[in-house]
């Protein structure tokens, strides 16, 4: 096999195998909230073991830095909007609404960014990416119309809700796209956003009474461990892909993760859906697929989270 086509198939693979490790986090955090463990209280023990993974790559990789006030500032926007807001959120709807559903939203995130790169004068108007905007909507209003769409109509007062974690996600992408890191890398940034994630949350989660104490490992604690050191790993990966590829080729990761979020929802939850949600999976696809930046575009990549836990 010619090198160039096995190195293809390597950086494929790598790129699959992200792709479905961050689509797991979906679920396992709807796993995560099934015995009523509160959103705070997930929020601290998710930065904390992130932070930790994320740590122990640094010190593998020989990695040491000691931030500036710069690099403590941008650690805190990205740990508000790329975790703590959005992540409590995020919880809250998946006590309510399917992992599919909320898989299929976090899609949104690039086409969320692009009227958000227009009004921060970060990017150009483009008709082909407007209309990967408004087949997104139409992908919403497919979800939240049809009666059937839902297990239960009640559900869709939970989707402004679930709403709330792509808009921030997009909001992230576009800040460290218009200021930078401050001279760190994104697994380095990513840990101190994880420190300063938990040092919020802590206080947070003990005041409103949400903080999760670990009484043993049960399936809901061992989902949490798992989806916080999937997302380290994966997100290290992802960082290694750009530098391998090029954001182009790593930024469709995206699609991956929604296929296989509604993939792991389905094994993992016993989930299922109507014909109408699986026609607002397409049209995400395809949405997805229109505001991408092309070749000859300038792409940068977004710093994302969690799937989207976070």
């Amino acid at each position: 096999m010619p090198s160039a086509r096995r190195h293809a198939l390597i950086l494929t693979a790598a790129l699959t195998v992200i792709g479905a490790g961050w689509a797991m986090t979906v679920p396992l955090s709807k796993i995560a909230v099934s015995t009523g463990h509160q959103a705070m209280g997930l929020i601290f023990w998710q930065t904390l073991i992130g932070a930790g993974f994320l740590g122990l790559i640094l010190l593998a990789t020989g990695t040491r830095f000691r931030p500036t006030r710069a690099q403590w500032a941008i650690a805190l926007m990205i740990a508000l909007t790329g975790t703590l807001v959005p992540n409590a959120f995020s919880y809250r709807a998946a006590t309510h609404l399917p992992a599919g559903i909320i898989s299929i939203l976090l899609s949104l995130i690039p086409m969320i960014s692009f009227p958000m790169a227009l009004l921060m004068a970060s990017d150009s108007f483009s008709l082909r990416r407007l209309a990967g905007l408004a087949t997104g909507m139409i992908a919403v209003l497919l979800i939240v119309l049809p009666e059937a769409s839902l297990p239960d109509p009640a559900m869709f007062a939970w989707i402004p809700i679930a709403l709330v974690a792509p808009l921030l996600y997009a909001l992230e992408g576009n800040l460290v796209a218009r200021f930078g890191t401050a001279g760190m890398d994104a697994v380095q940034t990513l840990c101190l956003a994880s420190l300063v994630g938990a040092a919020i949350a802590l206080p947070l989660s003990l005041a409103t009474g949400e903080f999760v104490v670990p009484a043993g490992i049960g399936r809901a604690e061992g989902a949490l461990i798992l989806s916080s050191a999937i997302h380290a790993l994966v997100y290290s990966g992802y960082v290694w892909m750009v530098g391998r590829a090029g954001p182009l080729f790593a930024v469709q990761v995206s699609y991956l993760v929604t296929i296989f979020g509604v993939l792991w929802s389905m094994v993992l939850l016993g989930e299922r859906y109507a014909p109408s949600i699986w026609a607002s999976l397409l049209l995400m696809l395809i949405g997805m697929a229109l505001v991408q930046p092309r070749p000859r575009e300038t792409a940068t990549p977004p710093l994302p989270d969690a799937a989207p836990d976070a």
